[in-house]
């Protein structure tokens, strides 16, 4: 039996996924000015581990947190901390379009993934959806421009690897361990303290947040939760093809939220980059949901 699709629910869960990210960005944007990322990480990921234990008692799934497949759950978290890290370092040095657009290619590089190690296959369409994808990567990134390549630019792109790394573990996850999200959450937080910890305190030094910090770094980790969350619901209510047009929409709302507090022109180029990376991820999901069907 084919599963039941509910386009306006996943759109209302999807409008918080656009809310809790954009949030994200504004909070990361306020603690980065006093704190490296690595103590962003550490202090996040130490509210997360309440946040997640708190909800796994209050709704009875404490069962699900179980030491499963812990390979799979540190490469993701490795792959997760690299480009979270990369994002939130990214996130102080260009504007937030700029960035919410390069992110947007790591289903691409999911897909690419995908394909190299989880044997999935490819046909000329889905190949052409990463040229096509790459370009828009290239207008938005500008390399051969007058600026070139700037370090906030190079981990933005490297930030979508990790991302996409972070993707393919939680596929196999959930494909071959049958882990559930409480418990993908619960090793999320717990491993990333660590590597927070042991990553901020490697110069012998770790700042404490201060008072006023210290709500951002709380709005930090429940934005984050928050809109993966929705993302997750979304996609259990409709199919990608429907729920990625909707996340597509952050991008015009953050770059609105980049020009009003942050005095952050809105970029042309940007905006058609993006939509070219949109299109390429859209063709690829179109094409994969159509070799499913055959």
């Amino acid at each position: 039996m084919t599963q039941a699709v509910h386009p306006l629910k996943a759109a209302t869960w999807m409008t918080g996924a656009i809310f809790g990210f954009s949030l994200l960005a504004i909070a990361g944007r306020q603690v980065g000015k006093g704190l490296d990322t690595f103590e962003i990480m550490t202090f996040r990921s130490l509210i997360g581990i309440f946040v997640v234990v708190a909800v796994a008692l209050i709704s009875g799934r404490t069962h699900q947190i179980k030491a499963k497949a812990l390979h799979l759950h540190l490469g993701r978290n490795l792959s997760h901390f690299t480009g979270q890290n990369l994002w939130l370092y990214a996130l102080t040095l260009i504007p937030l379009a700029q960035l919410f657009a390069l992110e947007f290619s790591y289903p691409i590089l999911v897909a690419i993934g995908a394909i190299l190690f989880l044997g999935e296959k490819i046909n000329r369409l889905r190949a052409f959806s990463f040229a096509f994808g790459f370009i828009g990567i290239l207008i938005v990134a500008r390399p051969f421009g007058e600026q070139g390549l700037s370090i906030g630019l190079l981990s933005a792109i490297a930030c979508a690897f990790g991302f996409a790394g972070s993707a393919l573990f939680t596929k196999k996850l959930t494909q071959t361990a049958n882990v559930t999200l409480i418990s993908i959450l619960f090793w999320l937080s717990l491993m990333q303290f660590f590597m927070g910890l042991i990553c901020a305190g490697f110069d012998g030094s770790i700042n404490l947040p201060t008072l006023a910090q210290w709500p951002w770094i709380a709005v930090l980790c429940l934005a984050g939760l928050a809109a993966h969350l929705c993302l997750t619901q979304a996609l259990s209510l409709a199919p990608a093809s429907i729920v990625t047009p909707i996340d597509f929409l952050r991008l015009p709302l953050i770059a609105v939220v980049g020009m009003l507090f942050y005095n952050e022109a809105l970029d042309l180029y940007v905006f058609i980059g993006a939509a070219i990376i949109f299109a390429a991820n859209y063709i690829n999901i179109w094409s994969e949901s159509r070799q499913r069907r055959m």
